[in-house]
């Protein structure tokens, strides 16, 4: 009984201290885009190669009652990744990844962390990895 009990308590808290990844798209090709609509903010995502070895992903939010949208552009090099959230817009946390043609987006909903606090990405760093970021705000 005290196994069970306890098996289902490690069980719990795993869960529990997981994020939850509520939405994922992969885009294979240029020009393909993907798309994730989590909880205020839709958003379009595809990517362009350009000089060197970085592809170009441009992500496209838009509030879904009113505001105006916002895009970011950055460059990813073959390994990066990069997470953030959408300045006045308390909620998801957007986790852009590249692996070779490959360009991995998710949205990520924990509403426990502290809007305030910096970042900690899942190999430890905290902050943007991604290279050349080109722009980012209202369009």
């Amino acid at each position: 009984m005290i196994r069970k009990t306890l098996s289902a308590s490690v069980l719990a808290a795993l869960f529990l201290a997981a994020p939850a990844f509520a939405e994922e798209a992969t885009i294979g090709r240029p020009i393909v885009a993907g798309s994730l609509h989590e909880g205020h903010l839709d958003m379009v995502v595809y990517y362009v190669p350009v000089e060197g070895d970085l592809l170009e992903v441009t992500a496209t939010f838009a509030p879904k009652i009113g505001g105006d949208p916002q895009r970011v552009v950055m460059g990813l090099a073959d390994g990066d990744s990069v997470a953030f959230s959408i300045p006045g817009h308390r909620g998801p946390l957007y986790a852009f990844s590249r692996s070779g043609e490959e360009v991995t987006v998710s949205s990520e909903t924990d509403m426990r962390a502290d809007a305030n606090a910096p970042t900690r990405l899942a190999d430890g760093s905290l902050g943007a990895a991604g290279r050349g970021l080109a722009s980012v705000g209202p369009m």
